[in-house]
Parts: structure tokens; sequence; C-alpha cells
């Protein structure tokens, strides 16, 4: 049924895109098996998820041929003069060592072995989908919301103190080392997240089974109901409504070569002057620049790998502690986001973790109020700061520790009854040497 879901899920942007004139996210995956992909560290990273259903052997194998496959690719593309002028040189070997595992397991596979192979190879293609997904999703809140309700952000912003100019003259501060750290770190938060999914299925290969909840699973969800709260509360950020944008246009400009001019930013305020407290209008903006502020998926994203990294060792509790803190310096010293989206951020991801979990240990009375409570909340954010942000910005003592509270209980609420203890793991059953995979 999911599988349905989500196939289903990808025709209807791919038909979306379409209507843009643009090509979908199936289109897109299709192409990279023959041409330079564009997410080639992504292909990678899918292919360790999907091995974490092989055994050492199988791994070795896989590697191996997917990096022979690349360096075949990289030598006709030499020979025939082909230029890689948008994307990368390797990672078609790795969506066809995946491919090639999904044949296997149909064609020689019977049983609960094909069954946790596709899985696998399943993991892996939702993980790249969802990259591409993303970009589809990006595109249509920027072709289909002409106007953006950043003022209201801003103005409910005031009640925080502005965060984002605050983080954004200090990290100006720190010159171009402190924005090339963080910019490497907010790059690849996918990274992380791989590094935390692979510590959390390590042993999926031994007892040849998935545990019911697992990052992935988190972050996919995170991706698809995200951008959905993008149509419903379209917001670009400060560094375009409130200044030029220039350093971080190449990034955000996903597909088309169009100047900063096209914007149309209210004033250049951003860091040095905060926004003036009038009364917030709805503000026409370009057809390219993403509606990807509200909430703050980044900082969503961030949270799940702090979340799942709890129960590891302490070098990966660290690792997940520091992503979380250094992302969240990122997306408001960048200009990326307003501090009322980490909040929501927050909240989101905490709603999501809970009911992700609760469809594995089961539903009970807790779950369900703590689901329903989150649920209230961010609805109450999102409410609170389109209707009332002036209230917000004039009673900063009142609204901003109402803030804080409201993201408080739903953490409070998570930690006293969706984090407790994981339910105990069956005892691991040893693979059939039968089982052996044969690429």
């Amino acid at each position: 049924m999911a599988g349905v879901v989500a196939i289903g899920f990808l025709i209807a942007l791919e038909i979306a895109a379409r209507r843009y004139g643009l090509p979908g996210p199936i289109t897109n995956q299709v192409r990279e098996v023959i041409f330079a992909p564009k997410s080639g560290f992504l292909l990678y990273a899918g292919m360790a998820l999907m091995m974490v259903v092989l055994t050492w052997r199988q791994r070795l194998v896989a590697t191996g041929a997917a990096i022979g496959i690349d360096l075949a690719f990289l030598v006709v593309r030499w020979a025939v003069g082909a230029e890689i002028t948008d994307g990368h040189p390797f990672g078609n070997g790795a969506l066809w060592v995946i491919l090639g595992c999904a044949v296997i397991a149909l064609t020689r596979r019977t049983g609960r072995e094909r069954v946790l192979l596709l899985k696998g190879v399943g993991l892996a293609l939702l993980l790249v989908a969802g990259r591409k997904t993303g970009d589809i999703w990006l595109l249509i809140t920027s072709k289909s919301r002409p106007e953006v309700l950043d003022q209201y952000l801003a103005t409910a912003d005031h009640a925080l103190g502005n965060p984002s100019w605050l983080a954004g003259r200090l990290l100006t501060a720190t010159g171009p080392i402190g924005f090339n750290f963080l910019d490497i770190v907010y790059g690849q938060l996918a990274v992380a997240a791989v590094v935390v999914a692979l510590y959390q299925l390590r042993n999926v290969a031994v007892e040849r089974r998935f545990p019911g909840h697992h990052l992935v699973r988190t972050f996919l969800v995170i991706g698809l109901l995200g951008p959905a709260i993008y149509m419903i509360f379209p917001v670009v950020g400060p560094i375009f409504a409130y200044g030029t944008g220039a350093e971080h246009w190449a990034s955000v400009s996903l597909w088309a070569d169009t100047p900063s001019s096209a914007r149309w930013a209210v004033a250049d305020l951003w860091p040095h002057t905060p926004p003036p407290l009038d009364t917030p209008q709805h503000m026409p903006f370009d057809e390219i620049t993403p509606r990807n502020c509200m909430p703050s998926l980044h900082t969503a994203w961030a949270t799940a790998i702090f979340i799942h990294s709890r129960r590891g060792p302490r070098l990966l509790r660290f690792a997940g502690t520091f992503w979380l803190i250094a992302t969240l310096a990122a997306t408001l010293g960048f200009g990326y986001h307003y501090g009322v989206d980490l909040i929501a951020g927050v909240v989101f991801t905490l709603t999501i973790e809970a009911a992700l979990r609760a469809l594995d240990r089961g539903w009970d009375r807790s779950a369900t109020r703590l689901v329903a409570h989150g649920t209230a909340v961010f609805a109450a954010l999102l409410v609170s700061y389109r209707f009332l942000p002036l209230e917000m910005a004039r009673y900063p003592w009142v609204s901003a520790p109402l803030l804080l509270l409201a993201m408080a209980s739903v953490i409070h609420g998570y930690v006293k009854t969706a984090a407790p203890r994981e339910p105990k793991t069956p005892p691991a059953r040893q693979p059939d040497p039968q089982s052996e995979l044969v690429l």
C-alpha cells in the first residue's frame, strides 16, 4: 500500500512538473542511468543504505562493481568528448548496482530474502527520489505562489529579537572561515543522516529484518509533508525578502540562471538593519525563489538526527548535538530563515516523530494525546504568525515566552511519552549461507 501511494505521488509530481515545461522526478532519475547525475554523493549514500541487507562479502562486490561502472562511464565520456557541465562525474555505478540488486531480488530470490532485498532497494531509491521530489516541490511553490508572507514572519520575529539579523551580523564578523564552515555543515545534512541511519540499521544483515522505526522513515515523512505547508504559508526568507541574496543566489536558483534583480526585495536591510515595525502585507515575489521557509525543514531534519542519535555511542551523540546546533546557526546566520521558522520546525518534527513511533509501538492514549497536542500547537503557531504578528511584536515579553513555552510543552510531552526505552529486539538470527547474493 505504501509503495502504491509513493508511486502515485511521484506520477502526480511528474505531471505537475510537465505543466511548467520541466522534467519531473521520474524523468530526472531515469536519465541518471546514462547521463551524469546531479546527485552523485546521494546515489552512493543510497547504495550504502541498501547494503545494510547484504553481507560484508556482498558489500565489497557491490562497491567494486559501482566503482568499476563509474570508471567505465568516465572512459566513455572522455572518448566521445562529453563535457560534464551540470552534474557529478560519478554516481551512475551506484544507481546501476541498486537497480541490479532489484533485478536479482525479483529473479533469483524468494520468500523473506526477496522481501528483504527489495526493502533495501526501496530504501535507497526512496532516499534519492525524496531529493528529486523536493526539488519539484520547491519549483511548484515558486510558480504557484506569486505572493509571499515574509512581512508577517519578520514582524512576528520582533518578539524574539530578530535572531536572523543578529546571527547574520555575528556570522559576517567571523569572515570566510565561519561562513565556509557552516556552509559545509548546512550542505552536508544528508551525510549526517546517512551516518546515523547506518548505525541504526547495522544489524539488518544479521537479523534479516529492519527495525520498526528508524531515521530514514522520519526524514521521508518530513520531506513529504513539509512542502505542503510551504503551499499554505509561502515564505522566501530574510536574505531574499530583505537583502540582496547575491552571495547565496547560485545555491537557491535551482532551475534558471536568473540574476538576483528578479526578486523584488522590500529593501536591502538584512543583516544590519532590522525591518521596520509596520502593518505586514502580502508581497509579490519572483517565480524562481523557492517559498521554503515555514517550517524550517533543515531544522526539522537536524532535530530528527539529534533525536535518533541519542541511543548511539558517545561520539554519535556528540555529532548529533553538534549538527543540530550548527544547523540552527547556519539557517539563521545565512538569512535563510526567521526565528519563528525554527520553533515551528522543532514542533513539526516532534509531532511526526511521535506519530511514527506510535505506529511502530502501538497507539495508546498518551501517544494520541501527544500527536494531537503537537498538531494543535503547530496550527496555533501558523495562525498566530499570520493573524497576530503585530501584537506579538508589540508585547515581546509576553509573546516570546509563550512561543518558547509552546515549543517546550511539545518537547516535554515527547520526552515523557514517546522517548521511553525502545521495545526489545528479538534475538538475532544468523544469516542462511544459502542466501548469499551473487552479483
